[in-house]
């Protein structure tokens, strides 16, 4: 019934698209009708045909199409019909897959049309069915050479972006071998080669098993490799056999055998119309290279040659300016007596490598020495000129005897009248080891750090002015001393700010991390400057210059049998006074004497505050046993006044005045004695008669 009804309705009803006589003409192409109100589906021959049934196996249903439609398929294409049938669309088309009696998967489109009637109901739907295989291959072709072509400009652009950023020749060898490098290549392996004095060097290889390449790090030019012969010919080898390129290059056969690659593009790097190396991929399944590949392989050589070649033009160039600006450093440091200096000099990472900061340690009169760290402003070979012009001039100054504010204020004028507009921030010092005596002055720099004889660091407030020739341009040459005090065995560290400073943070930041590496560093000068070195430049210096001055006065220990000790106490350290305190009970009980801390620390507390008060700056605290002719303990307190101290009589009512009376109660012996530029005020306790309380 259902055939008959199938066959009377074929001869009365023409395909939406064709006549009677053309349904069979059109290969792969039927036609079908949908009554919606009795769920039949009628298919022609060639429906039929499309969809690899025969007229007793359908039962002219939708649902006995599911014989050759997938489930998935099956249920995508009722959803698209019931949208359109449910969205009051006129017209619908869709792409499923029919499953042939071969096993084989058809590609299948339809497109229908909805009837409906006055109402807008939907009646009927009419429409064609066709075989899709041959359309969707061809797109199928298409999308795959469109994708490869995605692919390779993906290469092209990424790998352009990552040499953009190669400066140096170990930045382009970085770019090509670093986490991703291959990747981004497209490749599985590597190896990069110059021309390096009438041979190739290889300076880069990535890739499993290509290690053992380097076994061969030098060839000569001359063609017995098939990368020197690429070089040499200027022309690009794509392999697709190793074996049979082993057999063409003897020399090479062990390491091919040993390497797990199929094919390999051997390609020259020219640059200016020179061969200057040689780049080679490597590809483990590879068997062969299209147009595409080749072109592609072409134009990343062609990248590699021009980032190779800006990378030497610039290694050259940097080579040049560091020589210039080694140059310009001293060569040595003087040897000292009382102390030891250490210097160090960091290149930053970026850039030339070349910069304006520098260092110097200058022999003075009168066994003094004069030390200094400065930053020419600027990164560049004029930055490293100045530099060296005026480190010459500040030395010249500073060796002709002249104090601290005049030789800035000099070399502040010098620089003004070079021909430059760079200004430069300096610290500069001159340091008595004999007496710890220090004049420090400013132009625009960071301080310098003290590390106390107990661990502790400070930073004293050492007056500034302008940087270097701003001062002069703006007439206002006045560098204010400083005097400091430094005592045995504490050190002293100048710096630039590159050690303290990085771009995007508070330099407060650099200049706590730096006090914390002096506190927990080694005592020595030198162990004291690796040791920052090692910890902060690659923290915070990396990216600028970095010059480092340490310097140590030789500690003062005395003898085992007259121990000594010395702290400096800062008129703005609050912490100063019990720190001081708690050093002098500490070398009592060391010393055997525990019953005295009492009172000496009472009679310093008294000096102490005394010198800060009634003076313009700190006090050196002093503390020695003299064991002739009568073992006793002397304490100094040394400031830089010259007005000496008077004991009074206060009234009952005072409530200053007693600090002398009170030292003079507690000791057996108080005096006052001139002490180069200041006093020094001492106190003496007996130790014989004293119960022994340490042995």
């Amino acid at each position: 019934m259902a055939a008959a009804e199938r066959d009377g309705s074929e001869q009365g009803r023409e395909s939406p698209l064709t006549g009677p006589g053309e349904r069979l003409a059109l290969n792969g192409m039927g036609s079908f009708e949908w009554n919606l109100g009795t769920g039949t589906l009628l298919l022609d021959v060639a429906g039929m045909a499309v969809f690899d049934l025969e007229p007793e196996e359908f039962d002219d249903t939708p649902e006995g199409l599911g014989l050759r439609i997938p489930a998935d398929d099956s249920a995508r294409l009722a959803d698209t019909v019931i949208e359109v049938l449910d969205g009051g669309g006129e017209t619908y088309g869709s792409y499923f897959t029919v499953r042939r009696r071969d096993g084989r998967d058809q590609w299948t489109h339809t497109q229908g049309r909805v009837l409906r009637d006055a109402d807008g109901r939907p009646l009927r739907i009419v429409g064609i069915v066709r075989d899709a295989t041959a359309e969707l291959a061809h797109a199928t072709v298409l999308r795959k050479l469109e994708t490869a072509r995605a692919q390779q400009a993906t290469i092209v652009q990424r790998t352009t972006e990552a040499l953009s950023r190669a400066v140096t020749v170990d930045d382009v060898t970085a770019a090509l071998t670093g986490a991703g490098a291959l990747e981004r290549l497209g490749a599985d392996g590597l190896a990069l080669g110059l021309v390096e004095n009438g041979a190739i060097k290889i300076i880069a290889l990535s890739g499993e098993t290509l290690e053992i390449l380097s076994e061969r790090q030098f060839t000569r030019l001359d063609g017995s490799l098939p990368l020197s012969r690429t070089v040499l010919t200027r022309t690009a080898r794509f392999v697709t056999s190793l074996a049979e390129l082993a057999g063409e290059f003897p020399l090479l056969a062990d390491y091919l055998s040993r390497i797990r690659y199929a094919a390999a593009a051997y390609l020259p790097l020219i640059a200016q119309a020179q061969a200057i190396g040689g780049l080679v991929l490597f590809y483990r399944r590879r068997t062969e290279f299209s147009p595409e590949e080749r072109n592609l392989c072409l134009g990343l050589a062609g990248i590699v040659a021009q980032s190779l070649q800006r990378a030497l033009l610039f290694d050259q160039e940097r080579e040049f300016a560091t020589g210039l600006q080694a140059a310009m450093l001293p060569r040595r440091i003087p040897e000292i007596t009382g102390g030891e200096i250490a210097v160090r000099y960091h290149s930053a990472w970026s850039g030339r490598e070349v910069g304006g900061d520098w260092y110097d340690v200058i022999a003075l009169p009168r066994d003094r020495v004069g030390i200094v760290v400065g930053d020419v402003q600027g990164h560049d070979t004029h930055a490293a000129a100045i530099m060296g012009q005026l480190r010459i001039a500040l030395r010249a100054y500073a060796g002709e005897g002249h104090s601290p504010s005049t030789v800035l204020a000099r070399a502040s004028r010098f620089l003004a009248e070079l021909d430059t507009e760079r200004f430069a921030t300096c610290m500069y010092a001159q340091v008595d080891l004999e007496t710890g005596g220090v004049r420090a002055v400013r132009a625009g720099h960071i301080g310098p750090l003290i590390r106390h004889t107990d661990g502790r660091t400070g930073w004293p407030n050492v007056r500034g002015g302008l940087p270097l020739g701003l001062a002069s341009l703006f007439e206002r040459e006045e560098f204010p001393e400083t005097r400091l005090d430094l005592v045995p065995g504490e050190t002293l560290v100048l710096c630039t700010d590159g050690l303290v400073e990085e771009p995007g943070t508070d330099i407060s930041q650099g200049m706590d991390a730096l006090a914390h590496a002096v506190r927990s560093g080694p005592q020595g000068a030198g162990a004291l400057a690796d040791h920052l070195s090692d910890r902060l430049w690659e923290r915070w210096g990396s990216g600028d210059d970095v010059a480092l001055l340490v310097l140590r006065r030789a500690p003062d220990p005395g003898t085992h049998r007259a121990p000594r000790i010395h702290q400096y106490v800062h008129q703005a350290d609050p912490e100063g006074l019990s720190e001081a305190r708690y050093a002098l009970r500490q070398a009592l009980r060391d010393w055997g004497v525990p019953e005295l801390a009492d009172d000496v620390e009472l009679a310093a507390g008294e000096l102490l505050v005394n010198a800060l008060l009634h003076t313009d700056g700190g006090a050196v605290l002093t503390m020695e046993v003299l064991p002739e002719p009568v073992r006793r303990i002397r304490l100094w307190v040394k400031d830089r006044s010259s007005v000496w101290p008077r004991r009074r009589s206060p009234g009952e009512a005072a409530t200053t005045g007693r600090g002398l009376l009170l030292v003079d109660a507690l000791a057996s012996h108080w005096g006052v004695e001139s002490r180069g530029d200041g006093k020094a005020v001492w106190c003496e306790f007996d130790v014989a008669g004293v119960r022994r309380g340490g042995g």
